[in-house]
């Protein structure tokens, strides 16, 4: 291990928790906002709300559901890219805590070149299928043509779009966060000065605001890459790849989670748009809006769920666990204060939030209601994605996969369903995601508290 890993290391196990995960937190809390959602849809991006921004100035329903539309074939592409990079960067954490250097750089480079040639393969066939992959996402017949105009482009970035994703969660992981901030965020503020260029002043409409997104995107990627050669980063070569079932396995274990959760939450999205899709363009337009408003008020907690997790496989790794434990209350109540504010807000201010991205008066009645619905129960995340975070961290693989998947899978999917075909109409549509925030609690909680009482009883490190 190098000196300046060998600092990181001492600064991860014994600096207090609390300020070593604010300080970790920052650079990661910027990433959250600028990047693509994760947490369930697990992370709006500002690539895509400034996508629908813009594109809601058309003036058109169909086109503004059209980027909800894609939305949740953005979070496969991310999916992809939170599995390879969630996989690999939490055993390389692990290894940086057990001082294993050489397997936690060969997992670098297995996870990286993974997720390119993975992302190829999405763009390939994508385009291939493009017109059934349109309507299978829940196009109507309207939205059908801003759909594929927008996906078209969209698939082109999938290689990089993965890669990216997983060289920021890599640089995250060994606490090095800020190389990928400096990446991603510099990409974001490049696509919100495309964004009205190319869909305005060069007239490409909604195609415009994909060809923004993946430009800015390809210009993150190269930031990433050249931040791999910074300083104590584990640096990315191809002769380091390891095609070897044990690594593989390893990715599998530690990014299954994130596959289940981004993959459901791509599901979920193309549920919602069906299941709204009877109630015309404006209800399939205002829950795309107000998907990605509640998402991108969950990204800020997100990334500071994001410094606790290179602390906590460090710890973990260095059998420090009292300081994992430490560290995960400590996330929790500043999660939970600060989401009790945010829900406060985005429920006061309803109307104006749905406003903001589509002036239609149907859709800003439709969004305001889904909206305060989702408000009253936002808190609810921070337990369930700071326990999804320590859980697929440590390496429970089961536990945080179940986790993942439930907020928008195990009960949303059927919820949605059920709720749009009740009495309830478009307010079970309305309410849905509330209801399943509620019952992915209620299974969260024991769980959580399950292995917390395991970790209280194993042997800690003698220090």
């Amino acid at each position: 291990m190098g000196e300046e890993q060998e600092q990181k290391f001492h600064q991860l196990t014994e600096e207090p928790v609390s300020r070593m995960i604010s300080h970790l937190a920052v650079p990661c809390i910027i990433s959250m906002l600028v990047t693509l959602n994760v947490l369930g849809m697990l992370a709006l991006s500002c690539y895509i709300l400034a996508d629908t921004f813009f594109v809601g100035m058309l003036r058109s329903n169909a086109a503004t559901g059209a980027v909800g539309v894609v939305f949740s074939m953005m979070a496969v592409i991310q999916a992809v890219g939170f599995f390879f990079g969630h996989g690999s960067g939490n055993f390389i954490s692990r290894e940086l805590g057990r001082r294993n250097t050489d397997s936690a750089s060969n997992m670098a480079a297995t996870g990286f070149f993974s997720a390119l040639f993975t992302g190829l393969l999405i763009c390939v066939f994508g385009e291939i299928f493009l017109t059934p992959l349109a309507a299978f996402l829940g196009s109507s017949p309207t939205i059908l043509p801003y759909a594929k105009d927008y996906l078209r482009v969209i698939l082109i970035g999938a290689p990089w779009m993965t890669a990216s994703l997983v060289l920021n969660n890599q640089l995250r992981f060994q606490g090095n966060a800020i190389y990928g901030t400096i990446g991603i965020a510099s990409g974001a503020v490049l696509n919100i000065g495309l964004d009205p260029l190319l869909i305005f002043v060069f007239d490409l409409g909604v195609a415009g605001a994909a060809w923004a997104t993946i430009i800015s995107q390809f210009a993150g990627f190269c930031l990433l890459l050249a931040g791999c050669t910074r300083g104590a980063t584990l640096h990315i070569h191809i002769s380091r790849v390891q095609l070897k079932w044990s690594y593989f396995k390893l990715i599998i274990q530690g990014g299954l989670p994130s596959l289940a959760r981004q993959s459901l939450a791509s599901v979920a999205t193309i549920c919602l748009n069906h299941a709204a899709m009877p109630y015309g363009d404006a209800a399939i337009a205002a829950m795309g809006v107000v998907q990605r408003i509640t998402t991108f008020g969950a990204s800020a907690m997100i990334g500071f769920g994001q410094g606790f997790q290179p602390v906590c496989g460090f710890n973990y790794g260095a059998r420090l666990y009292h300081r994992v434990k430490e560290g995960f209350w400590f996330c929790v109540k500043v999660a939970a204060v600060f989401l009790l504010v945010i829900g406060a807000l985005g429920f006061a201010f309803a109307p104006q939030l749905i406003a903001l991205f589509r002036d239609d008066p149907e859709v800003i009645a439709i969004g305001t209601v889904a909206l305060r619905f989702q408000c009253v129960t936002f808190f609810f995340q921070a337990w369930i994605t700071m326990s999804n975070m320590m859980l697929q961290t440590i390496g429970r693989t089961v536990p945080a996969t179940f986790v993942a998947m439930a907020r928008q899978g195990i009960f949303f999917i059927p919820l949605v369903w059920l709720l749009s075909l009740s009495p309830l109409g478009l307010l079970g549509v309305q309410m849905a995601q509330s209801v399943s925030d509620l019952l992915t609690l209620a299974a969260a909680v024991p769980i959580q508290l399950y292995v917390l009482r395991q970790m209280s009883q194993m042997q800690p490190a003698k220090v």
